[in-house]
């Protein structure tokens, strides 16, 4: 059975005009992420009221929303609220689809529409029907403490895919290098998903700091805390502290601790550093490719105290090609606000020459997940198979890819979860299987 929530709307009225711009911007993109989040947490149906003050509904989309169903002894200040007012269901999409729509706009067209001859077709209270298919899940996150929530966003707890990116690659390298017809160590495994989980949001947050200009002109991010205004980096600062002492926690918690340490600390200038890449370089996601699957390094390290580079080089490799297959993607959802603002990224590139190119890396990703396995003698074809069956996932991602359209793309971005799954499964049946040296 869904659940209906309901919005609150409210206009007000700043007292300078200074402040009235910057009050703007802020509740903006507030309102839009919690008319997003109320559409992907479970409901069908949203019902969202307009409370319209008639006086002075001011033009520049001051608007203040929270979700009155969830926080029942809210007070608002400086509210003049006179009358109810409701846009029609196709122009509330638009509000949820377009981050730049100004909301009291709306509503004020809308009042002067009800005044006229013509009746309304939709009741002031009527439910709202609002597509969520785009939006990722955030019931987790909705279930939060409100304090809590903007620090939730900022790591990205509601968009766990990126988590698990980063945690294959540490997955593959813990299988292959378990002792021969053994399966990986789960205490590692347990290990290397909390760290992910960690280090993901830390590197989040980190992004976050140095983009937060950039982010404000971008409508996927400008409702991120930091370009919203929701956390000031202050508060950023102290929670990238607290993220970087767990993740220490986690690195000092492998075993050859010493060795281990070096080999994951090694990694610190490539998280600093990823976030301004697209200022300087056309190639962003080759440095976000050598980032992320830094784990094929420390996974093999934690097992054994060294590195045989005959195996880990090629798995490292082939997890930067499918990552510069999965952001290329990815970031053709941002070209338009990327080239306005003068950021780089192999999307723009690569332009027209996407679809080849990313075959290309899709070809070298199999490749060296196959190169991993013969370093290692493996004989059974069911590494061999699994590989191919991922390399097929990612022809079908980028064959049947729209680059123009960004729910097509965020659902093959989101879709190398299986990728990561699948070479990860055979990782472990190759392993399995292989002879005892």
């Amino acid at each position: 059975m869904h659940r209906t929530r309901s919005l609150l709307v409210e206009s007000i009225r700043p007292r300078r005009a200074a402040a009235a711009a910057e009050v703007a911007v802020r509740y903006r993109y507030i309102a839009h992420r919690r008319i997003r989040s109320a559409a992907s947490s479970g409901s069908s149906v949203v019902q969202v009221h307009v409370l319209q003050n008639t006086k002075n509904v001011w033009n520049e989309s001051s608007a203040l929303v929270d979700l009155v169903a969830t926080r029942k002894n809210i007070r608002y200040r400086n509210f003049s609220p006179r009358s109810f007012s409701s846009a029609s269901p196709n122009e509330k999409e638009d509000d949820v689809n377009s981050p730049s729509t100004n909301l009291h706009q709306k509503s004020q067209d809308d009042a002067s529409s009800s005044s006229s001859s013509t009746p309304r077709s939709t009741p002031p209270d009527a439910p709202v029907s609002l597509s969520s298919s785009s939006y990722p899940p955030s019931a987790f996150v909705d279930q939060l403490p409100p304090s809590l929530q903007p620090y939730a966003r900022l790591a990205r707890l509601d968009k766990p895919i990126g988590t698990m990116l980063l945690l294959w690659p540490c997955c593959w390298s813990t299988a292959l290098a378990a002792p021969p017809g053994c399966l990986p160590d789960p205490t590692l495994l347990a290990l290397f998903a909390t760290g992910s989980f960690v280090m993901r949001g830390a590197g989040c947050t980190i992004n976050d700091m140095w983009d937060a200009d950039y982010d404000r002109s971008v409508a996927r991010t400008r409702d991120r805390p930091l370009a919203s205004g929701e956390l000031s980096y202050g508060q950023a600062l102290t929670f990238l502290a607290a993220q970087l002492t767990a993740g220490l926690g986690v690195l000092l918690s492998l075993p050859h601790t010493a060795y281990t340490f070096q080999v994951g600390a090694a990694s610190l200038p490539l998280v600093v550093a990823y976030p301004l890449m697209k200022r300087y370089t056309n190639w962003p996601q080759l440095v976000l490719g050598m980032t992320f699957n830094w784990g094929a390094i420390v996974g093999w390290a934690s097992v054994h105290g060294s590195i045989d580079w005959s195996v880990v080089a090629p798995l490292y490799g082939s997890g930067i090609a499918w990552t510069l297959v999965y952001d290329t993607l990815y970031a053709h959802q941002d070209k338009v606000d990327d080239r306005k603002l003068g950021l780089k990224s192999t999307a723009l590139h690569f332009a027209d020459r996407t679809k080849p190119i990313l075959n290309g890396f899709s070809a070298l990703a199999v490749a060296n997940w196959m190169a991993a396995g013969y370093a290692l003698e493996f004989t059974s074809p069911l590494y061999y198979c699994g590989c191919a069956a991922a390399y097929l996932h990612l022809v079908w991602q980028v064959q049947t890819a729209d680059l123009d359209n960004p729910p097509n793309l965020a659902q093959r971005f989101k879709s190398n979860n299986y990728v990561g799954a699948i070479v990860f499964a055979s990782c472990v049946a190759g392993n399995l299987t292989a002879a005892a040296v």
